[in-house]
């Protein structure tokens, strides 16, 4: 027993002895080897800055990304299909094909504009005759934009069939866009059956711009519309 006395006490001068003549340092190469440990993993953690410094960086990053995405949704981004379907459908009662064409014409026109959903700097003119199919590109217009017969900022008015297109403008600038029908579309989704409108009118709304309307050049100065 005193021999282990003995033996315990030399071992704890020889640590003391290599504390004093090493330092905090020398905890690391003593009996604390687990303490050893905790400093290299707190040393890893001063890489931390630098992990941390490039943290900024990646802070930096996030608003450019987010300010990217906010401008995008400044600009209307596209939408999901089920979306843009149950917006129409809200509106109009279902989401058939003339109906969705007008959504697409309708948001075409604010990117156009440069102007927000549901602004009332908005005024919309469909000409139409009053038929279904052609009448249905005005409440196709009402869900893209948010104008309405209540706000005063979307009128019909009487026109023939060759003569149907939708006149966007914004009051403010009076900057305006005019967008009809393409002949493609007219072709293809005339007069569909009430059984394949849902089915349609989803095909419409994956499809080119150039395949569902087109833009109507301005007249000339001084001619009347």
């Amino acid at each position: 027993m005193r021999e282990a006395r003995k033996t315990m006490s030399h071992a704890a001068w020889i640590l003391l002895a290599a504390m004093s003549s090493t330092g905090c340092g020398g905890a690391v190469a003593g009996g604390t080897a687990g303490h050893a440990t905790a400093p290299a993993e707190h040393a890893t953690d001063a890489v931390a800055p630098a992990g941390h410094a490039a943290a900024p960086g990646e802070r930096a990053t996030a608003p450019a990304g987010h300010h990217h995405g906010h401008r995008h949704a400044q600009g209307r981004p596209a939408e999901a299909p089920d979306d843009a379907l149950r917006a129409v459908a809200a509106i109009h009662g279902g989401a058939g094909p003339w109906a969705v064409a007008g959504y697409r014409m309708g948001r075409y026109a604010l990117a156009k504009l440069g102007l927000p959903e549901k602004s009332f700097d908005i005024e919309i003119v469909h000409h139409s005759p009053r038929n279904v199919q052609f009448s249905c590109i005005a409440d196709g217009a009402a869900a893209a934009t948010g104008a309405s017969l209540g706000k005063l900022n979307l009128s019909l008015v009487e026109a023939t069939e060759a003569g149907v297109e939708t006149t966007y403008r914004r009051r403010s600038t009076g900057q305006a866009v005019t967008l009809r029908p393409s002949p493609a579309f007219r072709a293809r989704f005339r007069d569909v059956p009430r059984e394949g409108l849902a089915a349609a009118g989803k095909e419409v709304l994956s499809l080119p711009d150039a395949e569902v309307f087109e833009e109507v050049p301005p007249p000339p100065a001084g001619a009347p519309r």
